[in-house]
């Protein structure tokens, strides 16, 4: 099963198992760790799943379309790797990958 490695606001990693054809907010959400508030459940209509990827990983998610960008327009502590986890499908290909979740807003 692949590895999600996250890294919680108050700097804890935890390594989940998640399922391919999960979003990484599923993963998270369902590997225990509540600060990931994801309001709208995966409905692309808030930010509340704002998470930071390692660098590394950037080239390998899907690209951000433009309603998931006007999104993190209005999220606090954006950066080049912010993304919402609720738009990153979990899988194999992704084994490994790491997210840091994002400060609350």
């Amino acid at each position: 099963m692949p590895k999600l490695i996250v890294t919680t606001r108050e700097g804890a990693v935890r390594e989940l198992d998640g399922e391919a054809g999960l979003s990484v907010m599923e993963v998270i959400r369902d590997g225990g760790i509540d600060e990931l508030l994801a309001l709208c459940g995966g409905c692309l209509s808030c930010a509340t799943c704002h998470v930071q990827v390692d660098p590394a990983f950037m080239d390998r998610l899907p690209a951000m379309d433009r309603d998931e960008d006007d999104l993190l327009e209005s999220a606090d502590g954006r950066d080049a790797t912010s993304r919402l986890s609720c738009q990153i499908p979990f899988g194999p290909a992704l084994d490994g990958l790491r997210v840091t979740i994002a400060a609350e807003e």
